[in-house]
């Protein structure tokens, strides 16, 4: 089977996501990585993008020239990744979709709500694929709680709790570093930080399992370092259109937390446990009967659990491959638009334009609710309500 052309906008030398995506990408074989604008500075992306053996008329000195130079060209990239700050992602998104490119946008796919509608308006116009990554859904074992509870294994969901919460942001010392204070800083980082940065993954891993949808929510949102223009914690309730209660906590200023993504389900007949940092295992106890701890790669495991665990039973797998998930769900999309075929169910499962367009939507409402303590907001894209 040919590979498809991939190409990648930021993502550089010293970037913390770029190296993950690239070997997201190319783990399965399923992607060449051919071009790549890959530095705000141009002489520097050109530089680093023939480091990693792009071609030199291949490595662009920003996104416009690569658009330019791609759109044209019978080999041109089927997919490309945006890896830019987050003030970019809707002119650079924008622009491929309207180009004729699938494109993989980080998150936030925007800075506002009205941005996000139009990209998913033009989405659904162009055909064109538009996914966001929310990679830590590519994880197996998370694609088996959403089968569990799709199957009916836990019963009704009554409640859903979801964390995201780490330290690294404690030391009020450190508030001026650059790499810290953009993100507290509204110019930069727009509305929210750590809920923006962080409380959407949990957000959206709630909905992605329990199949559900955040209808309206109640935040309490803190500045726990002073100096902060941005919330450093918070604290969110919000109700799903099925019927489910959702608690979640976010937080930057959790000294001993080191990554602390997690996530709990609890239904009439059963519930789960699952932490990012302990990815292999998946704690279920069903009603009136013993705990069961289920391995990643064992038998008789959901399909969508065994299409996306490629290590043997007892060895870790982590968040690159959880991205390159996301890639495989990505390629197998592309393929069966290629071929005019339906897509693999299990495949069928990358986060949409949609999903960035409800978490900035739920951004918003947080943002809102937390300046007037804590009242109850619609969190529903307008195009939704």
């Amino acid at each position: 089977m040919a590979k498809l052309n991939w190409g990648m906008i930021g993502g550089g030398d010293g970037s913390q996501i770029g190296p993950a995506h690239r070997l997201g990408a190319g783990l399965d074989a399923a992607y060449n990585f051919v071009a790549g604008a890959l530095d705000y500075s141009p002489d520097a992306g050109r530089a680093y993008g023939q480091k990693l053996g792009l071609s030199a008329d291949r490595s662009y000195g920003d996104w416009r020239e690569m658009l330019a130079g791609e759109r044209g060209r019978p080999d041109r990239v089927d997919l490309v990744t945006v890896a830019t700050p987050n003030n970019t992602h809707y002119e650079i998104t924008k622009a491929f979709l309207e180009a004729g490119f699938h494109v993989l946008c980080e998150k936030p796919m925007t800075m506002t709500v009205e941005e996000a509608e139009d990209i998913v308006r033009i989405a659904e116009r162009t055909g064109q694929i538009c996914a966001v990554n929310y990679g830590y859904t590519g994880y197996s074992l998370v694609r088996h709680m959403r089968a569990m509870v799709a199957r009916g294994d836990l019963g009704k969901i009554r409640l859903v709790k979801a964390e995201f919460a780490h330290g690294h942001h404690a030391d009020a010392a450190n508030a001026e570093n650059p790499r810290v204070r953009w993100r507290y800083d509204p110019a930069q980082a727009g509305i929210s930080a750590q809920f923006a940065d962080c409380g959407i993954h949990a957000l959206h891993m709630a909905s992605f399992v329990t199949g559900q949808e955040v209808t309206k929510l109640s935040a309490d949102c803190v500045s726990c370092i002073p100096t902060r223009l941005l919330e450093d914690d918070a604290m969110v309730n919000f109700r799903m259109d099925g019927g489910t209660v959702g608690r979640l906590w976010t937080s930057s200023i959790a000294l001993g937390r080191q990554h602390g993504l997690t996530l709990q389900v609890f239904g009439e007949t059963g519930g789960l446990r699952w932490a990012q940092e302990q990815p292999n295992q998946l704690y279920y106890m069903p009603l009136n009967k013993r705990l069961e701890i289920i391995e990643r790669g064992e038998a008789n495991l959901s399909p969508e659990a065994d299409r996306t665990s490629r290590v043997t039973q007892g060895h870790a797998e982590g968040m690159p491959l959880a991205f390159a998930n996301i890639y495989s769900d990505l390629a197998e999309a592309i393929r069966a638009k290629k071929e005019g075929r339906k897509i693999d169910p299990a495949a069928n499962l990358y986060p949409r334009a949609t999903d960035g367009l409800r978490s900035m939507a739920a951004v918003f409402a947080v943002a809102e609710s937390g300046k007037a303590e804590g009242k109850w907001i619609d969190a529903r894209p307008p195009m939704y309500r």
